[in-house]
């Protein structure tokens, strides 16, 4: 997996990639656009109400600097109609990962946090965030042995392997009630903090 296709964004590394990504919100609304699915820049300016023209441009910057991938491309009068989607990434196992270089690890994670970023920000313009009294984002560092490590780690899998159960039940209650279904955003994670903490978080109490 490449890090960058072409020439304007190519030469920017992986965390500048994402920045830039990031950085416009324009590029948000198509990020979140193209991780459901492939479509063309026409489709996508249609979806987020803005001009071809611009979102072209974005989508361009995007594809080249490897933040989305050109599908296809397909002869339509006298021009080329491309299809873009989120790139598509395979779920890595613990020993995939111990094999990678770490470069392409960080590109791995980077485009994840590009997509959940994109996620959260379009959210919160939309008001969905605030709109749903369930709503749990919350995040803190807590310091553990090599022990605790393993468990948090086997945590996060326990609880993302019940979310797809959980989706599973509502499909099939759904199928009986016909209760239209949301789209529920879930967030995963457990990784080493970048600076070490002199000491222990403050836990933080219900209100």
């Amino acid at each position: 997996m490449q890090a960058a296709r072409s020439t304007g964004q190519r030469k920017k590394r992986i965390g500048e990639v994402i920045s830039y990504a990031l950085s416009h919100r324009t590029r948000i609304l198509i990020l979140i656009v193209l991780n459901e699915g492939i479509f063309t820049p026409a489709q996508v300016a249609a979806i987020v109400d803005e001009p071809l023209k611009n979102v072209s441009n974005h989508i361009r910057e995007l594809a080249d600097c490897g933040s989305i991938e050109l599908v296809k491309s397909v002869p339509r009068r006298n021009m080329m109609q491309h299809y873009y989607t989120a790139v598509q990434m395979p779920c890595y196992t613990e020993e995939d990962m111990k094999v990678m270089p770490p470069a392409q690890r960080d590109v791995i994670y980077g485009l994840v946090i590009q997509s959940l970023a994109a996620e959260m920000m379009a959210a919160l313009w939309k008001g969905t965030l605030s709109s749903d009294p369930k709503t749990w984002i919350t995040w803190l560092w807590f310091n553990v042995d090599g022990e605790g490590r393993e468990d948090i780690a086997a945590e996060m899998q326990r609880s993302w392997d019940r979310c797809w159960e959980i989706q599973e039940e509502s499909a099939h209650r759904c199928a009986e009630s016909k209760e239209e279904t949301r789209s529920i955003l879930v967030l995963h994670g457990g990784f080493p903090r970048a600076k070490k903490s002199p000491g222990l978080p403050r836990k933080v109490t219900e209100q």
